[in-house]
């Protein structure tokens, strides 16, 4: 992606999951960085949006899981009531802030819909309101984490971008 992209936002907390795993199920893809990611034709004319879920700074993940089944598990856990500070996953115990940071949404085909026509479509899908939206260059802030040897938060990045608008 080139320029500035319409996105919102939500920050991660244990109910954000929940609300995921409800709304839109096991993501469609699952990154070695963390990222988890969904596709939804939930647009206001049907677009495409991509709900992608930032890992943390520095993600490093649990020992005795994949990256294709760390979602089922983070999320079985939280759907069975576990505590969020120490979540069983595969052969460890991690608390849900160490895997991620929260959760953007942008057109994942296009660029035609404006921020707050993604925060209402995506905040109907998953039945909660976008904490922030607006403008984002997703270049800017995927080089400057990547130059940082993933050392930064990805999400803290596209939060700054929105603080500066």
């Amino acid at each position: 992606m080139s320029g500035r992209v319409a996105t919102a936002i939500w920050r991660l907390d244990p109910a954000l999951v929940v609300t995921l795993e409800e709304h839109l199920g096991v993501p469609v893809d699952s990154y070695l960085n963390g990222s988890q990611v969904w596709l939804v034709d939930c647009g206001p004319g049907g677009e495409t949006l991509e709900f992608r879920l930032h890992p943390v700074a520095g993600f490093q993940p649990p020992d005795g899981v994949s990256h294709y089944d760390l979602w089922e598990e983070v999320a079985g856990s939280l759907t069975r009531g576990a505590d969020p500070g120490a979540l069983p996953i595969g052969d460890t115990t991690r608390a849900l802030d160490s895997l991620w940071d929260g959760l953007e949404v942008f057109e994942a085909y296009g660029d035609s819909l404006e921020p707050a026509q993604i925060a209402n479509a995506a905040g109907a899908a998953i039945a909660r309101d976008a904490d922030r939206s607006g403008l984002v260059d997703h270049d800017r802030a995927g080089g400057e984490w990547e130059r940082r040897g993933r050392t930064v938060s990805l999400f803290g990045l596209i939060e700054a971008q929105l603080d500066a608008a």
